[in-house]
């Protein structure tokens, strides 16, 4: 592997993600209690052998910025391993801006991807959950002799609409690839992982760069144009894979996670998950605490009752509250006789006493975002404070910042969006 590097793309918006990434990419959205997104693939890329890395940024990228640091959390530092985080910049030469696709976003940094000496490049997503030795992938791509090979992996027909789709031959030669369609041919998806010979992948995105009606995106323009033009294989991954780009991903993955935490996911000192972490003190549970399938950070307290959920550092749930079904993100206050039911609570959010968050028999999809809430989660953004005794339905949106004075009334009824008195609200 010391003949790979590595780029991970960081910089996507995560629309689909709400409020959960209206301050920050994708990638850096806290998982797992102590974790971030982006902490499987980059460890990936630490367990796997790979010395060098290079982080494409570009939407809101200080939460990103600040958390991988210089790479010392995963030991990528000088002068054995390194990593660097580039942003899209202005420059006087044409085409220089923000990136107009994946594609796009590995062009602009070509003269980067020179001062390697390396003949491999592995192209990763920076938002997809999963443990993964790219090493293996390697052995397959040479045994090949192949140009490019795609990681895929194989996904319940009713998910595969939302991915690019590999049509394969008995070699494992592609012979098909389409982005997103109704009505896809095959169950393998690919999983955005991709080794590139690097004089491949120069020739394909220079060639990209100069067509004025492409995407510039991998799946949908680059692989499809591939596919009879250079080898290109598929390499089949068979083990856990998310793609956590929506609200209902995201907590679902979450609940898997908090699944296989008790058979060592998370523990498994063969594949340590890495993350930049603050120095916090021990959990500490009271003797009135009730404590079912859940993880829990350190620096929690935790006096009420937290069934199947997902806590993050420093969260206080205090005595005779429930929290169940749900993800809370780090130093945020659950008080006393409150009920945090199937919800996501961003950092710093304060419930105050007697409040219900995720209440009644109400499944109404948020009017604002049908397609983004639409499963019974409620979002409740970062540092937003909850009148007490107030009631909130399901498939509500809570912007970020919120104080007591923004909620009208009591209640806030499934499938409604509260904004600042300053913004419009629903």
């Amino acid at each position: 592997m010391e003949n790979v590097l590595a780029i991970i793309l960081a910089g996507g918006r995560g629309e689909r993600l709400s409020v959960l990434a209206e301050e920050r990419t994708k990638p850096a959205i806290p998982f797992a209690g102590k974790y971030r997104i982006i902490d499987f693939t980059l460890s990936n890329c630490v367990n796997s052998g790979v010395r060098n890395v290079d982080v494409l940024t570009q939407y809101q990228p200080l939460s990103l910025s600040e958390h991988i640091g210089v790479g010392a959390s995963w030991g990528l530092i000088a002068p054995d391993r390194g990593i660097r985080l580039l942003q899209p910049y202005l420059a006087r030469e044409r085409g220089r801006g923000w990136y107009k696709g994946t594609a796009d976003a590995v062009y602009q940094n070509l003269e980067h991807i020179d001062e390697y000496d390396a003949d491999l490049v592995l192209i990763l997503s920076g938002d997809h959950v999963y443990k993964m030795n790219y090493a293996w992938m390697l052995e397959f791509h040479e045994e090949k002799n192949a140009d490019v090979t795609l990681a895929v992996t194989r996904l319940p027909k009713e998910n595969l609409e939302h991915y690019g789709t590999v049509i394969t031959d008995e070699d494992r030669r592609v012979t098909g690839f389409h982005e997103k369609i109704k009505q896809p041919k095959s169950n393998l998806v690919s999983m955005g992982v991709y080794f590139f010979k690097k004089d491949v992948l120069k020739e394909c995105l220079e060639e990209d760069a100069h067509h004025a009606m492409s995407q510039h995106d991998f799946g949908r323009n680059i692989f499809p144009k591939m596919v009879n033009k250079a080898k290109l294989f598929a390499y089949e991954f068979e083990a856990y894979w998310r793609d956590v780009g929506t609200v209902q991903n995201y907590w679902q993955t979450n609940m898997d996670i908090l699944e296989m935490s008790t058979g060592g996911y998370l523990s498994d000192a063969g594949w340590p998950i890495r993350t930049n972490e603050t120095e916090r003190p021990s959990a500490v549970m009271s003797e009135n605490a009730n404590v079912v399938n859940s993880l829990i950070s350190s620096g929690c307290v935790i006096e009420g009752d937290v069934e199947n959920s997902v806590l993050s550092p420093g969260v206080i749930v205090a005595e005779g509250a429930i929290v169940r079904d749900s993800i809370i993100m780090s130093d945020s206050f659950v008080g006393s006789h409150s009920v945090v039911d199937r919800s996501i609570l961003d950092k710093e959010v304060v419930v105050n006493a007697g409040c219900y968050v995720g209440f009644g028999d109400d499944f109404t999809a948020n009017r604002r975002d049908p397609e983004v809430l639409n499963t019974g989660i409620t979002i409740v953004g970062k540092k937003t404070k909850l009148n007490p005794g107030i009631t909130i339905g399901h498939n509500c949106i809570i912007c970020p910042g919120m104080s007591e004075d923004d909620f009208p009334t009591a209640e806030v009824r499934s499938g409604e969006t509260i904004r600042s008195k300053k913004k419009d609200r629903t």
